[in-house]
């Protein structure tokens, strides 16, 4: 464990070391966020059903290869909403950025075993900031859903990263990129780390974290669930394919055991990828069990 790691427990409060150690490096891990009893859940929501992995839509990475992703703008009723709504998760990010925050949107991440594409060097602000959001106050909570590694294509990050402030970004493939001439002068500077997690680690980062992701050339699927949050106080000046300023209406912890709605997805407002002028995407159908 780094500096930035933390157990979660069953007496787990987000704390000042939390928000010390998120300012400085950008980041924090919660090992074990969710159990393997809540992980399961979550899997029979995603797996079992295609409520929302039909959905999903594939992003290009320019080099012949795409990762899947779905995208929903309110967290719902279901299971996948009851993570996205819990006071672990929402209460975390409030102490993180230091005010009432909101669902900005939630994603299931998918690198399938040999296809999976990667992801570009970028900052998530990159993307966010031509949405008319006027600050970086704004950050995703990454959880792993299958055991990530460096042969499955891991998160990389630039530990520190977020006080570089923002880049500039540019389309290369299907995806917006960070400046890599910014990006290579940073990594001769800053700590290169490659994120590994079991399933159900989280990692709580700031949308100015530089960050990228290799393809997945193993025979391991690599899936992630990931929630972004912004503040209340951020709220974007424009209308765009997110959420401005919304109401986010908590759940305790136990909300995800006891929840039994695993496909009804009402309310969710899936996000349709033409209207996001940060990526060039194909709709794909995604197989189902």
């Amino acid at each position: 464990m780094t500096s930035a790691d933390f157990q979660f427990s069953p007496d787990f409060q987000p704390s000042d070391k939390m928000k010390e150690d998120f300012e400085e490096h950008g980041y924090i891990m919660v090992r074990g966020l969710l159990d393997k009893d809540e992980l399961e859940k979550v899997k029979v929501a995603l797996e079992d059903n295609d409520a929302i992995r039909k959905h999903a839509f594939g992003v290009a990475d320019g080099k012949g290869r795409e990762s899947m992703m779905a995208l929903w703008n309110h967290p719902g009723s279901d299971v996948t909403g009851m993570v996205g709504r819990c006071e672990k998760v929402v209460n975390t990010c409030e102490k993180l950025l230091g005010g009432e925050v909101y669902h900005y949107h939630t994603k299931l991440m998918m690198k399938e075993p040999f296809t999976g594409g990667s992801h570009l060097w970028h900052q998530d602000y990159g993307y966010w900031y031509k949405n008319g959001c006027l600050y970086p106050d704004m950050m995703t909570v990454f959880i792993a859903i299958d055991k990530i590694t460096k042969e499955n294509g891991c998160l990389q990050i630039l530990r520190g990263s977020q006080v570089c402030g923002r880049i500039e970004h540019i389309m290369v493939g299907g995806q917006t990129g960070a400046d890599m001439e910014r990006v290579d002068q940073l990594k001769k500077v800053l700590k290169l780390e490659y994120i590994e997690m079991e399933p159900g680690d989280a990692l709580f980062f700031h949308s100015n974290l530089l960050h990228t992701s290799n393809a997945n050339d193993s025979k391991y699927r690599r899936w992630a669930f990931l929630c972004a949050y912004n503040k209340k106080s951020n709220n974007p000046t424009i209308k765009h394919h997110h959420p401005c300023y919304t109401p986010l209406e908590k759940v305790p912890n136990n909300a995800i055991k006891e929840c039994t709605n695993f496909s009804d997805i009402s309310g969710k407002d899936f996000m349709d990828p033409t209207k996001d002028k940060t990526i060039k995407v194909k709709p794909k159908e995604v197989e189902t069990n």
